[in-house]
């Protein structure tokens, strides 16, 4: 019976991680806290403390190819754990770019003022789906002007970030923007200029006003301070070329929070069960790290305040990018083919769909097929109540 490390995790490295952390530190945090927290960071510290431990059991795999049977720890699968979520996003990747038009696109990045934060930090369900909701209609009321665009009918796709460069609170949402619209018919393409896409002044005045209209509207409007809304709203716009690297960009991100165990730099023990975290933080204008320095829980603290609202997706779709549209890509791609006078390879066969990812044997590179799991039987219970 093999283990093979191949399959086992995605991170093969010997130093310390993030699960580690809070396997060692996080019962004490959430005995400290456990009254402030809210229930589903006390979850997400529970299935990092248990993900591909003994406690979390044991997964049979089968090698279709030479028969080597395989245990492979079991993994959590929780959306905030580190080691979780590599698969996922290259999933995600794959498809957005499948789906990428051949006209340039834009990232348009919406942010609220800091001094609006913690009031977010606070109600990160209502807050969060009114920075999506704001910040696209404020893109179709520009867009839908002839000046700009002339069309209402965008496809945009937008991801929520909470965290900046060293894990500190800072929510935005980046949007991958194609450069153009469907006409009010339906019938044809309209390009956008290859350099801008709004007015981001403008957006900036009227994503404020969209977002109190959202306050409004769920009954928080009255708990905000005055001084919010006399600051400045930030928006951003930027051509990014075909979209390809910036959906590379945010893909790490989509499935990811905050920080990845490749930043982890050192988890040093101190007195009374405390420790302190050795982290990377990237220079802010270069590519550049620094080490930065944290206690143990401070680390946690900076982490789980990113942790999501449970159901609440980070991955939003408008206009004909959603579902719902049912939009026939082919078919778009050909009418912005046309429009922009490009030339359109026109394939006869269906496309094949994409094989699924399965484990590989680490003996032989066969496929390995599920057989069972193994549940593991404790000694004793761990000490961690999430009642």
């Amino acid at each position: 019976m093999s283990g093979c490390s191949s399959i086992a995790t995605e991170e093969t490295s010997t130093k310390a991680t993030i699960n580690d952390i809070f396997r060692h530190y996080g019962p004490a945090y959430v005995k400290k806290f456990r009254e402030k927290m809210p229930q589903d960071q006390v979850k997400a510290i529970k299935a990092m403390i248990h993900c591909r431990s003994p406690e979390a059991g044991t997964v049979l795999y089968q090698c279709s190819n030479c028969g080597m049977k395989h245990q492979v720890p079991k993994a959590c699968g929780n959306r905030n754990c580190p080691s979780c979520q590599g698969s996922k996003a290259r999933d995600w990747l794959e498809k957005q770019i499948d789906q990428l038009l051949p006209c340039v696109y834009f990232m348009i990045t919406f942010t609220v003022p800091a001094e609006f934060r913690s009031f977010v930090r606070s109600h990160p369900k209502a807050c969060y789906k009114a920075l999506f909701d704001a910040a696209y209609k404020t893109m179709v009321k520009l867009a839908k002007d002839p000046k700009y665009v002339g069309s209402s009918k965008l496809g945009v796709t937008g991801v929520l970030h909470t965290w900046g460069r060293d894990m500190s609170y800072h929510p935005h949402v980046h949007f991958i923007v194609p450069g153009g619209a469907i006409d009010q018919d339906g019938a044809s393409w309209l390009p956008s200029r290859s350099d801008f896409f709004i007015p981001v002044h403008a957006a900036s005045i009227i994503f404020r006003a969209k977002y109190r209209a959202e306050m409004k509207r769920c009954g928080l409007l009255d708990q905000i301070p005055d001084e919010v809304w006399s600051k400045a709203w930030i928006v951003n716009s930027q051509a990014v070329g075909d979209g390809r690297d910036s959906l590379k960009y945010l893909s790490p991100y989509v499935f990811r929070i905050a920080i990845g165990n490749h930043r982890i730099v050192s988890v040093t023990p101190g007195e009374d069960g405390q420790g302190e975290v050795v982290f990377l933080v990237k220079r802010t204008g270069t590519n550049h790290y620094r080490p930065m320095t944290v206690t143990a829980e401070e680390f946690i603290r900076r982490y789980l305040q990113h942790v999501l609202p449970r159901g609440f997706q980070k991955i939003r779709h408008f206009g004909f990018a959603h579902s719902r549209s049912k939009t026939n890509w082919e078919w778009l791609a050909m009418m912005v083919t046309t429009t922009l006078n490009l030339v359109y390879t026109l394939i006869v066969s269906a496309k094949p769909p994409r094989a699924p990812r399965t484990l590989k044997c680490c003996e032989c590179g066969g496929d390995l097929e599920f057989v069972g799991f193994i549940r593991h039987q404790p000694e004793r219970q761990l000490a961690f109540n999430t009642s």
